[in-house]
């Protein structure tokens, strides 16, 4: 039953070589110039974002928090590197433990080890550090004082969770207003709990909730209580409604009873109320919705003597609720899945798509629904009538002769969703969604933001970085500030200062000479270090932050100091056809602390030194040194002498991390 989770074929061995045979050409003239046997210029320490940091929509710092686990940056006194850990993470994102399981990781996508051989299994670790908070207890603090300010959050889930967390820590009130029974949004009423199980779900909203937010549940704004209430108590409204209704079939016979929306079974499946399912179901798709839709539909089963009434469609209406005792002698529902995309190129992800198909799931790209065949007595779908496409041309055209009806007890759309705009109809911008400009503020309604599903539906740690820039435009407004330009690579980003202050080396001001000297300017981390201390107390040594602006490719890194490591793979428990119907168990088993820290240790920790002393030691001129270790700290770990340098590069060619440029300072 065990499945490991999906890698590349990778043949162990692998050997880096910056220049191959027969290379005779310099690839370009800036090559030609700092490839030389020495150069007028020295090495200057830059730091740059990892892509794997500029891929997370969350802006979450993951080469900060892998090296912690790893244990090359250090924790304060008294403070585990777990907990440590976890603070850094939960700067951007507050839900470690439920990203770790769900988030398909486009960080992992993006990470330079691919080039080496696999990606660093940044999800893995990030559960195991999410796991560790809930189940160590650890609180979040929200600011120690309160602004006066209130905010008005309608929906709770994940987007307006995170901008509930992300206002907490400004001082600002916040009452969330959600007409569930229970906080989570998509995340608890769309994912299934063997994907995300409801303990963590709980133990991560209500650390928000402890904060000292305030909650209205089973709450609808527009209904229970007026939008003109909450403009007249509240300094600004923030919507995070989410996308909580789903797009139907646009065909001839969609209408017809047993025609639902994905949204709308799998809100009735986390509810409690749907046990069951037909005996033949059809899921138009080829997301991640639609794939959850299958995958609790073969889990499900159906039941041959089914009353009339307790037909699934019903139950996803609302009408009734299922018996959890007449669903006893269940059997596996013949389920398929069809997509207009090629199977290749369905949107949801591979591995998602495998698993789907081993647990018993027809799934057919490359096919348009045309119509839904009804039974001419009861009026109920019956089947589905689609037809093949070709997409040689490079767009699909509809490939004649090949209709085909697929016999169905249930057909599932899962095609899209939108807004349900009951009581807010003034802002539904005509599509079922709402218009934002690029600071989150509704456009023409000052005082009232949107982030999350709302604006476009995508990814779940899409909508948390929408939270959280949703925030930071908030508390402008609040303060009646100019919305600052978000910097090009907009993320939570490592910060030197910050790190010597907690260290307790925070540089001096630095104030100079002239006649506009008498503003010090605390940000003085640059400036030419002799034996490794600060020059005159405010300058570190010649380092420069670009992290705002670069993102460190792999192509400026030193791969040959990375040795082939095969990942540290957590382990799903993926039913195949005959063992899933009524397997609920939670699919991701996480690393124990052994694997987290081994496969943290894989992080190349690009654009950031990670400590390996290679400029130390290959260093002709002995330029090179390590920073004194009472004013050493991550970040500041080497320096270099430049009465010494001879500008001849060779720290930066054997610098792993591309941390080491030239042609920065003068020689």
């Amino acid at each position: 039953m065990a499945a490991p989770e999906k890698t590349k074929e990778v043949k162990p061995g692998f050997t880096f070589r910056k220049y191959k045979d027969d290379d005779q050409e310099w690839p370009s003239l800036q090559a030609r110039i700092f490839t030389a046997d020495e150069t007028d210029k020295c090495p200057t320490y830059v730091h740059k974002t990892p892509p794997c940091q500029a891929s997370c929509p969350s802006g979450e710092d993951i080469r900060g928090w892998l090296n912690i686990v790893r244990g090359i940056e250090k924790p304060p006194k008294d403070t585990k590197w777990q907990e440590y850990a976890f603070r850094r993470s939960t700067e951007a994102n507050p839900f470690p433990s439920m990203m770790g399981r769900v988030c398909p990781a486009p960080c992992q996508t993006g990470c330079n080890r691919n080039v080496v051989e696999d990606y660093v299994g940044i999800n893995a670790v990030e559960q195991f550090i999410g796991d560790w908070g809930i189940d160590n207890k650890l609180p979040f603090k929200a600011a120690e004082q309160s602004t006066g300010k209130k905010v008005a959050i309608i929906g709770g889930g994940p987007a307006g969770l995170s901008a509930a967390y992300q206002l907490r820590r400004k001082g600002h009130a916040v009452t969330v207003f959600d007409d569930h029974e229970e906080l989570g949004g998509m995340a608890r009423y769309g994912v299934p709990g063997y994907r995300l199980p409801r303990e963590i779900l709980d133990g991560e909203f209500n650390r928000i909730v402890d904060m000292g937010v305030e909650v209205k549940l089973k709450t609808r704004v527009g209904v229970d209580i007026p939008m003109a209430e909450l403009e007249k108590k509240y300094d600004a409204v923030l919507f995070a409604i989410g996308c909580k209704s789903g797009r139907a079939l646009p065909i001839p016979g969609a209408d017809a009873s047993n025609c639902i929306t994905g949204v709308a079974f799998l809100e009735a499946f986390n509810q409690g109320r749907l046990q069951a399912v037909s005996g033949r179901v059809v899921v138009v798709g080829g997301g991640d919705t639609s794939i959850d839709v299958v995958s609790v539909a073969r889990r499900l089963g159906y039941i041959k003597e089914m009353a009339e009434t307790e037909r699934p469609e019903y139950v996803v209406l609302g009408q009734t609720a299922h018996d959890v005792a007449m669903t006893a002698k269940k059997e596996g529902a013949e389920v398929m899945l069809i997509s207009r995309q090629p199977l290749e190129k369905m949107n949801a992800a591979k591995h998602e798509i495998d698993d789907a198909q081993r647990e018993g799931v027809t799934i057919r790209g490359s096919m348009q629904p045309l119509k839904v065949i009804l039974d001419e007595k009861t009026g109920r779908a019956k089947a589905l009538r689609v037809v093949e496409l070709d997409f040689s041309s490079g767009k699909a055209v509809e490939k004649p002769g090949t209709e085909v009806d697929l016999e169905a007890d249930l057909i599932v759309s899962a095609i899209g969703q939108m807004g349900d705009f009951r009581g807010m109809e003034d802002f539904n911008n005509g599509k079922g969604l709402i218009n934002s400009d690029k600071f989150y503020q509704v456009p023409g309604k000052p005082g009232f933001f949107v982030c999350g599903d709302i604006i476009r539906p995508h990814l779940l740690t899409t909508v948390i970085g929408q939270g959280s820039i949703a925030a930071d435009s908030i508390d402008h407004f609040l303060k009646k500030q100019d919305f600052a330009k978000r910097p090009k690579v907009d993320v939570h980003h490592f910060n030197l200062l910050e790190k010597l202050q907690e260290v307790n080396l925070t540089p001096q001001a630095f104030k100079p000479d002239g006649p506009d000297n008498e503003r010090p300017i605390d940000r003085g981390l640059r400036g030419t270090a002799e034996q490794g201390k600060s020059v005159g107390g405010f300058a570190v040594h010649n380092y420069e932050d670009r992290a705002d602006a670069e993102v460190c490719q792999s192509n400026e890194l030193f791969l040959g100091h990375f040795q082939y490591t095969p990942r540290n793979k957590r382990v799903e428990m993926v039913p195949n056809a005959e063992e899933v119907l009524g397997h609920f168990k939670e699919r991701v088993q996480g690393l124990d602390e052994k694997g987290t820290v081994d496969e943290a240790k894989r992080c190349m920790s690009c654009g950031l030194c990670f400590e390996c002393d290679n400029c130390v030691i290959y260093c002709p001129q002995i330029a090179v040194k390590r920073t004194p270790k009472s004013e050493s700290t991550m970040g500041r770990y080497v320096y270099t002498d430049y009465d010494l340098c001879i500008g001849c590069h060779i720290c930066a060619d054997v610098c792993p991390t591309g941390y080491i440029k030239m042609g920065m300072g003068d020689h």
